[in-house]
């Protein structure tokens, strides 16, 4: 901890003028083509379940909003379509801040890029279903073992067999051609893959292209280099679940996350313009940047790095 805080305070803290603004765009300066943040938390959420602590009585007591779970939308205004990354436990809420604060079309979603089989990520499928909205042929992008998954596990098997949804398979590094204006690759990251494997996502617009992983072990078990793939991009949402090895009281290794002081250390001598590429995301309720007055963050942000907030959009 004591190294973390020297970085915080040796380093320069002055900030320069910022091109890759994370401020609610208005209408006049919206672009055409966006990515919008629908969700910051953990799979949990927040409040958390069964929390009793000062973390999580901040809502109760109205200091602090609820967080929905971790998730991206993909707005194209200029074709009319728009898409949704993970299919979270309140998904339900933020296709209707999709619809009424964005893009209000033909369609509820136009498809959903599933991440991975963790509950945060995949079971808003159940919105889809007869008990809820019951439509035909929504498109779910899902790589093998993720198709597999809810092809032979029900209730999600009901979704197919009652056609619900409509799987659109993924393969690694395969590029997703949305329209000419859009592109989407998956690509593998090591994580805790019980039931299926897990991906993060590249996006690229005309302009612009995003990194999106929310959920990985460790930098140092990926295959590639993060930061050589951070530079590669405009923005990276990455997984800041925890904000270091004190935070909860239980093996780490059973849900290991790469900390924020970890993926800070690794990018400490990088350039402020490539740090304020990182914008953090994935909180688990117990991390004290949740907490959006909290003096850790703005002391991250003082180095350059970012914090992901419900309803912030990047153009593409």
């Amino acid at each position: 901890m004591k190294y973390f805080w020297n970085i915080i305070f040796t380093i320069l803290l002055f900030s320069c003028n910022n091109n890759l603004s994370d401020k609610k765009l208005t209408k006049q300066s919206q672009p055409k083509h966006y990515l919008t943040v629908l969700g910051t938390a953990q799979d949990g959420g927040y409040p958390h379940i069964g929390c009793q602590k000062i973390c999580c009585a901040n809502y109760y007591n109205g200091t602090n909003k609820r967080k929905s779970v971790v998730s991206l939308g993909l707005v194209d205004l200029e074709n009319n379509q728009k898409w949704l990354f993970d299919a979270t436990p309140d998904m339900h809420t933020q296709l209707a801040e999709l619809e009424k604060n964005h893009l209000k079309n033909k369609k509820v979603i136009d498809g959903v890029f599933l991440t991975h089989a963790h509950i945060g990520h995949y079971t808003g499928l159940m919105y889809f279903g007869r008990e809820a909205l019951g439509k035909k042929n929504i498109n779910i992008f899902a790589m093998p073992k993720m198709k597999k998954y809810l092809t032979k596990n029900g209730p999600w098997s009901q979704l197919i067999s009652l056609e619900n949804i409509k799987l659109q398979p993924l393969q690694h590094d395969s590029i997703i051609i949305l329209n000419n204006k859009l592109t989407v690759t998956p690509f593998f990251v090591p994580h805790r893959d019980e039931f299926s494997e897990t991906v993060g996502y590249k996006i690229k617009g005309s302009k612009k292209s995003a990194l999106f992983i929310p959920d990985i072990d460790k930098w140092q078990k990926w295959k590639r280099n993060i930061i050589d793939e951070v530079k590669k991009v405009d923005y990276a949402f990455v997984d800041a679940t925890f904000l270091n090895q004190k935070e909860v009281k239980r093996a780490m290794t059973e849900v290991p996350h790469p900390f924020i002081e970890e993926t800070i250390k690794l990018f400490q001598n990088q350039t402020f313009t490539t740090k304020n590429k990182v914008i953090f995301i994935h909180f688990n309720h117990t991390n004290p940047v949740l907490q959006e007055n909290s003096e850790v963050r703005t002391e991250i942000e003082k180095l350059g790095f970012r914090f992901a907030s419900e309803g912030q959009n990047y153009g593409l």
